[in-house]
């Protein structure tokens, strides 16, 4: 896999020039480095000219991520590290030594989202694997804290779920007609601030706490949403898993005017069925009580959602996702049944690239009948909508700004019913700075 290409390299013994080649040079590195003689294999890889090699020029800046790492200089190596998976996004190796990295400096998230694709790296041999799945099991346990910031834009081109058209009942005096609303477009801000602690008890309890803001700020004020979280409760912690049971109270305000609030409980778990197939079950149970509507819709919900991730291998992974919500309420036309399932797909690419596309699929049955107008004529029905949302996000790693990258997500949701002026299609597309993993 290396073709050696001949560099300058000479060192007098008893009074001959032997000259190495590539390979020698950086296997001369090599072995100066793990002599712990270090300046000695800095001053070699970084003096010794390009080889035009491509795998051997990986080899080179992957020593002196590891130099810079043994030095205690961790920020470099995570620099470092971050550059050669940039371009090489497969090597699972490196992946190793990052998420490393990012355990000596206290990113146990980071740490853990790299170990779980490294582990999928079918080159690595067994006794490497396990000193991962106790490293992961270390990063389970030191996970105590973490905070999230995403901001960006989303246009959307019916941010008020309308059909348009006409709708026309007939009467004694002949066809009376209405106008439907039209889908409206709106550009919006959007913003995710949150985090959460965890307070230690012993090696395996703990009491964990998060909080998190979500906003949606359009150019048509009307639309702008916010909801506010937080949820607080004990958490167990073991070598494959966790569980998490937790108080959970919600506050939303739509158009800045209240519109409900919600108090209830979650059971969030977390399970390593395998190094590469991993999943979660998060069961809710909310009441909900409605500033305005709640004559109508006051009730609680039911949930339990399901995820099986699997990495293919230290660069692509599927997520299936599943799941059914129960919302009951004090009028029947509110109160349904929603089952949902999703699959997706992720892969880093060369050149720093990552790509999510994710279609998803939910149902929501109602109970009660409502009126509407059918054929000219009003009449009673039972509500059944079938909702599809395909998405895909592509983000770029190379240009990190101050640890945050761009991401831009473009989705197309359609809704179809057996009320027709339920149905509508719409087009997102937004532009985020998540922080870089």
């Amino acid at each position: 896999m290396i073709l050696p290409s001949f560099v300058w390299a000479e060192s007098n013994i008893n009074n001959k020039t032997v000259q190495l080649d590539s390979v020698q040079v950086i296997q001369l590195a090599g072995g100066f480095m793990d002599a712990g003689k270090y300046d000695k294999a800095e001053q070699i890889l970084t003096t010794v000219p390009k080889t035009g090699n491509p795998a051997l020029e990986i080899e080179r800046w992957f020593l002196l991520g590891q130099i810079a790492a043994r030095r205690g200089d961790y920020d470099t190596a995570i620099k470092i590290f971050r550059k050669i998976l940039d371009d090489q996004p497969d090597l699972a190796r490196v992946r190793f030594e990052l998420a490393l990295c990012y355990m000596k400096t206290g990113h146990w998230y980071r740490a853990d989202y790299h170990l779980r694709l490294a582990m999928a790296g079918d080159d690595l041999p067994d006794d490497v694997r396990k000193m991962m799945s106790y490293y992961r099991y270390i990063v389970r346990q030191n996970k105590n804290w973490n905070v999230w910031f995403n901001f960006g834009a989303a246009p959307d081109n019916n941010v008020n779920q309308a059909t348009g058209g006409t709708e026309c009942v007939n009467t004694i005096f002949g066809p009376m007609c209405r106008e439907l609303l039209e889908p409206e477009s709106a550009v919006g801000m959007n913003f995710i601030l949150g985090g959460n602690y965890e307070f230690k008890f012993g090696e395996h309890w703990r009491w964990k706490t998060d909080a998190n803001i979500y906003t949606n700020i359009y150019n048509k004020h009307k639309f702008d949403d916010l909801y506010l979280s937080t949820s607080t409760g004990p958490r167990y912690v073991w070598n494959n898993g966790d569980v998490w049971l937790a108080g959970v109270v919600a506050r939303r305000w739509y158009g800045w005017d209240r519109y409900n609030w919600s108090i209830g409980g979650k059971l969030d778990t977390n399970y390593d069925f395998t190094r590469k197939l991993s999943g979660g079950l998060s069961l809710r149970i909310l009441n909900n009580k409605y500033d305005e509507y709640g004559p109508w819709m006051n009730g609680q919900t039911y949930s339990a959602n399901s995820r099986l991730s699997y990495s293919l291998d230290a660069t692509k992974y599927i997520v299936l996702r599943g799941g059914i919500e129960r919302e009951t309420a004090k009028d029947d036309v509110y109160a349904n049944w929603r089952p949902s399932v999703g699959i997706g797909f992720g892969v880093a690419l060369p050149s720093g690239f990552d790509i999510y596309a994710e279609p998803s699929f939910y149902w929501t049955n109602y109970d009660g009948e409502r009126w509407v107008v059918d054929n000219g004529n009003f009449t009673k029905k039972v509500a059944k909508d079938f909702n599809q949302r395909y998405s895909i996000s592509i983000s770029n790693h190379k240009f990190d700004i101050w640890g945050f990258v761009p991401t831009l997500t473009v989705s197309y949701t359609r809704r179809d019913s057996n009320i027709w002026q339920r149905e509508y299609d719409k087009y997102t597309a937004e532009f985020t700075f998540q922080q870089r993993f």
